[in-house]
């Protein structure tokens, strides 16, 4: 390579990179800005398209895509630049349409999208209780169908939800669904699901429910087998009604775990546990937006205005994150659940904050960034709030009292017979879109699409289901629509990479390895490798479902037999030595509500400090009268 060549090379990337660099973050911003309802006349969601529009418009530019394939001819097929080159090639590839029809289609389809977004932020949900319409958030709908000992009440929430679906279809989700298929269609792919999972996934919808289809095919006995023993148990089929299954399971033991998971612990919780397994966020800066409120999008999330790289004179820029739950203080369950959602979004953060490659888009969430890839971090490092081992630890009362074995014990013989039921509703999400994206134009109404999501969730569910699919944020977002079979990929790499890790180590809660291991094998290269060969690199096997479906066929009595020798192990561990004074996830951390910031540790001096001043702000505001 001659020394002009070489130039020609690094100018070409240090162009795109900084360029793309302040693109990115203007439209993040945008999205931070509308998706939490913030004040600041500078959001809008005018200017949301605009920043959206013009960042993509970088991402399609011909020239750029021409260039690379030009330098790529030149550059060792080895090197780093040749790597960067190859990833920007996918990356420009997935947003250029050839289609002047189908660009002209992209930008109305995002302006639907964003008029349909206002409204739905705008939509005053709830339900009827005692003559009465009490307001709620759909969190705080779904919470009450799952904790409400009332059953009127769990299904005047249910109810509730089922209007989302009444509400999207009438504004603007028919006409989306058909612009969005005709674009896909403009650019040659059979329709816009297969659009989208090439452009993440690197292989087609065919390829896709090749794998899903087995999955389905291997859990549709247990399903049905579960249902039958469920409905036997709990008292007949009513017991399978959407509004009584999720109460019935373990609605009684959810409340009496309660008191085991005060929200207002749960940031501390979270950063101990993350420091144990040796987790660092190197240098990252962090918003973290975890109360529920009005106009606030419903459903949590983790993006990045500031993408970690390393710089061409080797300088490493930290990431920035935004993410957010939706946690209700006062609701019985919202500790557990907002908990959780927190271990999920800051597993998202701390993957992408140990990305460490020669450019920001290796460090971006979209396409070509495989959807399975990023949620197997987050879904790996939330499954530990269900580890009988993790809970021994870290559900503890504000008394000071850890949760105690028999409680742990009633919530396996509880919900393990029915794990498959959640594996199933994830799997809904995409085979009802699918199904959306697949139906003839003219078909596609209001009620047909209300038709086809009750069809599918019988189908794949058994039943309706406590979450209707059309209140699934997920599928009316751009980025987020055809996107949940990521979901179902990942938990086949979660039950994949637990088995590795306790095949290897014996243990997962408070491992020093875990983290260097994810930080070298899953994190470091971005979407530089494809998400089915990190599976296999780290694990040493394909990715599979026999991890998950093995764990579906475990007896109640054999998982219980290893989860109290590891519950008694670390209640053992945690007598014998006092808790850190001291966690370090290297980083700094602002907790906001919307325009306020709560606590921030570069103000209050430490990540405890901030904890115990969130802790005392949540105590305040929800202080039972």
């Amino acid at each position: 390579m001659t020394a002009a060549t070489l130039t020609d090379v690094s100018t070409f990337i240090d162009s795109v990179n900084s360029s793309y660099e302040q693109l990115h973050r203007e439209f993040e911003m945008q999205f931070w800005g509308t998706k939490m309802a913030l004040s600041g006349p500078q959001y809008s969601t005018d200017e949301l398209t605009r920043t959206k529009g013009e960042m993509e418009a970088f991402l399609a530019d011909e020239g750029k895509l021409s260039q690379a394939r030009e330098l790529l001819k030149v550059v060792p097929k080895d090197s780093m630049e040749a790597k960067t080159l190859k990833m920007l090639e996918r990356t420009f590839g997935c947003y250029i349409m050839e289609s002047e029809e189908a660009k002209t289609l992209r930008a109305e389809a995002t302006k639907i999208e964003g008029g349909l977004e206002a409204a739905r932020n705008n939509l005053i949900l709830g339900a009827t209780i005692d003559g009465k319409f009490e307001e709620m958030s759909s969190v705080g709908l779904r919470n009450k169908v799952r904790v409400d000992p009332d059953e009127a009440i769990r299904k005047a929430c249910y109810e509730g939800l089922t209007k989302i679906g009444d509400f999207v279809t009438e504004n603007g989700f028919v006409e989306l669904i058909k612009v969005r298929n005709r674009m896909a269609k403009k650019l040659g792919f059979i329709d816009f699901y297969d659009y989208k999972v090439s452009n993440a996934e690197g292989f087609g919808k065919i390829a896709l429910f090749e794998i899903l289809d087995n999955l389905e095919a291997g859990t549709r006995p247990i399903m049905e087998s579960a249902r039958k023993h469920f409905a036997a148990e709990k008292g007949g089929e009513s017991a399978l009604s959407p509004w009584n299954q999720g109460f019935l399971m373990s609605g009684d033991i959810t409340r009496r775990m309660d008191p085991y998971f005060p929200f207002e612990r749960s940031v501390e919780q979270w950063g101990r546990s993350f420091a144990a397994m040796n987790i660092s966020y190197k240098q990252a800066t962090m918003d973290l937006d975890l109360l529920d409120r009005k106009g606030k999008y419903s459903n949590g999330f983790c993006h990045w205005p500031q993408p970690a790289w390393v710089k061409p004179d080797g300088t490493w820029q930290p990431s920035t994150a935004h993410f957010t739950s939706l946690a209700d203080p006062s609701a019985i369950g919202s500790g557990y659940t907002g908990l959780t959602t927190l271990m999920h979004e800051a597993g998202h953060a701390a993957h992408f904050a140990n990305i460490q490659m020669p450019s920001p888009l290796f460090a971006q969430e979209r396409s070509p960034t495989s959807v399975a890839y990023a949620e197997l971090q987050s879904m790996f490092l939330d499954s530990l709030v269900g580890d009988a081992d993790w809970m021994a630890k870290y559900a503890i009362s504000r008394e000071g009292e850890p949760i105690p074995w028999d409680l742990v014990a009633e919530q396996i013989k509880a919900t393990h017979p029915y794990k498959v039921f959640a594996l199933r509703g994830m799997l809904a999400v995409p085979y009802f879109e699918r199904a959306l994206y697949e139906m003839p134009e003219e078909d596609v109404t209001a009620e047909s699409i209300k038709a086809l999501a009750d069809k599918v969730e019988k189908d794949i569910q058994g039943g309706l289901s406590a979450r209707p699919l059309l209140s699934v944020p997920h599928i009316l977002s751009d980025e987020a629509s055809c996107y949940y079979h990521g979901y179902v990929l990942a938990e086949m790499g979660v039950h994949q990479t637990r088995e590795f890790f306790l095949k290897r180590d014996k243990y997962i809660t408070d491992n020093p390895s875990v983290g260097p291991t994810l930080a070298q094998a899953y994190w470091k290269p971005g979407n530089s490798e494809p998400f089915l060969s990190l599976v296999e690199n780290l694990t040493g096997a394909p990715l599979t479902g026999d991890a998950s479906v093995n764990e579906l066929k475990q007896s109640v009595e054999d998982v219980l037999k290893e989860e109290k020798e590891r519950y008694d192990a670390k209640v053992a561990q945690c007598s014998s030595s006092a808790p850190d004074t001291d966690v370090d996830l290297g980083m700094r951390i602002r907790i906001v509500d919307g325009d306020s910031v709560l606590a921030d540790t570069a103000e209050d001096g430490s990540f405890l400090k901030t904890c115990k001043k969130f802790e005392q702000y949540v105590q305040t505001r929800f202080a039972k009268a």
